[in-house]
């Protein structure tokens, strides 16, 4: 049985379709967890993932990691019962009223007090060795931010076959446009950094996606942009977008959008400019 399979029987449901036995076992488990003086902080950002958070703290609640640690979710605004589901698993909540992801990752990072800080999104389910395979390669000289990367979990829909082929389609693109350019190979719900760079850095609120690749960009100047390929690091998370289209037709516009990044492999970029729509005015 996958490590996942668990906690998909409470994913996309309603939160008062989650058992009271695994709420109650799953909230002594992250209070046991929650130390006073952490050294990683695990900063989940929720925007109305009432359907979607139980599992995602679940599956936090089963990180195997010797290192202290502290458990923070935001909640951005939600109109849900985001904020309640957090309270519920005894996970402090703090609300931020600004929309954007950017918002929230700030927020986070105001309110955590890890030396080490981890992005992870409420719609990811995440494995036990995850916490100490991000921090092998985040503790090591001269890396200032880590990346994982992501799978999506098998359903009706969406075959594991297709799904296999779509992510070593993806995988491959990623893996070669680190060389030159790691930042747009980072992704918020799978990435840490040491915070003791942030003094002159601020994380992106203009924009409304990408605030995670830019202030990987920004960390290049400390450091490296590491990555990490474990098996055992990948999460699991949902379909966002890929719900509205089959599989053929998510490969099919990601080739063609790939494809026209291709000549980027070859040159480094130190600055990007934000498409219109992409800016909060």
């Amino acid at each position: 049985m996958a490590w996942y399979s668990k906690y998909l029987t409470v994913y996309n449901r309603p939160f008062q379709d989650v058992p009271l036995d695994t709420v109650k076992e799953v909230r002594e488990r992250i209070m046991a967890m929650q130390s006073n003086q952490p050294v990683v902080s695990l900063v989940v950002i929720a925007y109305n993932e009432a359907t979607r958070l139980a599992a995602c703290l679940w599956s936090l609640s089963n990180i195997a990691t010797s290192y202290p640690i502290e458990i923070l979710g935001i909640n951005n605004n939600s109109a849900d019962e985001t904020e309640q589901v957090f309270k519920a698993f005894g996970v402090k909540c703090i609300t931020e009223k600004k929309q954007s992801p950017g918002f929230a990752r700030q927020c986070g990072i105001h309110s955590a007090s890890g030396k080490y800080h981890f992005f992870l999104d409420a719609d990811t389910m995440y494995p036990p060795q995850y916490v100490n395979l991000m921090m092998g390669k985040l503790t090591k000289p001269g890396v200032a931010c880590v990346s994982s990367f992501w799978s999506f979990y098998p359903d009706d829909r969406h075959s594991k076959f297709s799904l296999t082929l779509f992510e070593f389609i993806r995988d491959a693109f990623l893996y070669f446009q680190h060389f030159n350019r790691p930042e747009l190979c980072v992704r918020g719900m799978v990435f840490a950094f040491n915070t003791d760079y942030l003094h002159d850095i601020k994380i992106r609120t203009d924009i409304r996606r990408g605030e995670d690749g830019s202030l990987a960009l920004e960390l290049k100047q400390y450091g490296k942009i590491a990555f990490l390929y474990h098996r055992k690091a990948r999460v699991m998370t949902g379909y966002g977008t890929l719900n509205e289209e089959s599989m053929w037709q998510s490969l099919v516009k990601r080739i063609k959008i790939q494809s026209r990044a291709l000549p980027g492999f070859f040159f480094k970029k130190n600055r990007y400019e934000d498409s219109e729509e992409n800016l909060i005015h």
